[in-house]
């Protein structure tokens, strides 16, 4: 990572404990857009993901938080679906949320030894000051011929105080997300970026936010955070809408050349 690369110190997060942003998080997945368009681009990926996967086959879902993307993972019928997790404070929510298995666990130091045909990853190596360890990890825990679905926040033109918040180490590019697979041993088969439609805005918001609040206090930061996850009536469905468009684009294997998001599928190879 270039020195034009590097995040700013981030500021105090919210995992693990802070039990009034983990209700405020699972209320806005249920309804917020991005949570919602996220899904069906998940969704669209793991169909495509799936089909030489064998039947019945295992997934685990690292860093599974409160469950949100671990119910979409149980309704796609892939067999037994594991949801790990380093910190209990999401699995209180996950367990509400889905039948799967939920195990409280490091991924460097699985609690178990079996391998997995899909490992999802959605928006979980940023917060990680290793994220290349992270890959390597996720690798070892697939079987040969397994798939790894992976998201991250994208472009670090939009850096603000909601990554600095949410305990973000950086937003990546396109071909740094492929490096970082690459070096981790994994063969590439799909990269793009997602919720393009939300770019514009989303830029100019950060560039207005950074403007006016230069410094922010860690009671600030948590403000403006709690804010972005209440929608807006109308706006929110205007901007849903747009954004699901974009997964029929990813379903068909298209690739789109920007967006706030970025979507990977890799494989750890056979041999």
């Amino acid at each position: 990572m270039s020195a034009s690369d590097q995040a700013p110190a981030a500021a105090q997060s919210f995992y693990p404990d802070d039990d009034l942003l983990f209700r405020e998080l699972v209320a806005a997945e249920d309804r917020h857009f991005w949570f919602m368009a996220r899904n069906k681009v998940i969704a669209a990926a793991l169909q495509r993901a799936a089909r030489p996967l064998p039947a019945g086959f295992r997934t685990l879902e690292i860093g599974c938080g409160t469950g949100n993307v671990l119910r979409l993972l149980e309704m796609a019928g892939g067999g037994s679906v594991v949801g790990m997790d380093m910190f209990a404070g999401g699995l209180r929510y996950a367990r509400q949320r889905t039948d799967c298995a939920l195990v409280q666990g490091d991924m460097h130091a699985p609690p178990f030894c079996t391998q997995f045909h899909l490992v999802g990853m959605f928006d979980v190596i940023e917060h990680l000051a290793d994220d290349s360890r992270a890959l390597t990890s996720a690798r070892a825990l697939l079987a040969p011929g397994g798939k790894l679905l992976l998201t991250v926040p994208a472009d670090m033109s939009l850096w603000s105080y909601a990554d600095e918040f949410a305990g973000h180490q950086r937003r990546y590019d396109r071909n740094q997300l492929r490096e970082r697979l690459l070096a981790a041993g994994f063969r590439v088969d799909y990269v793009s970026y997602f919720m393009a439609t939300t770019y514009p805005i989303m830029w100019v918001k950060r560039r207005a936010t950074s403007w006016t609040h230069q410094a922010h206090s860690p009671q600030q930061a948590r403000d403006l955070f709690l804010a972005e996850l209440r929608p807006v009536p109308m706006v929110n469905g205007i901007l849903r809408w747009a954004a699901e468009r974009e997964a029929s684009l990813i379903a068909s294997g298209r690739s789109l050349p920007f967006g706030t998001s970025l979507l990977a599928v890799a494989t750890r190879p056979e041999a």
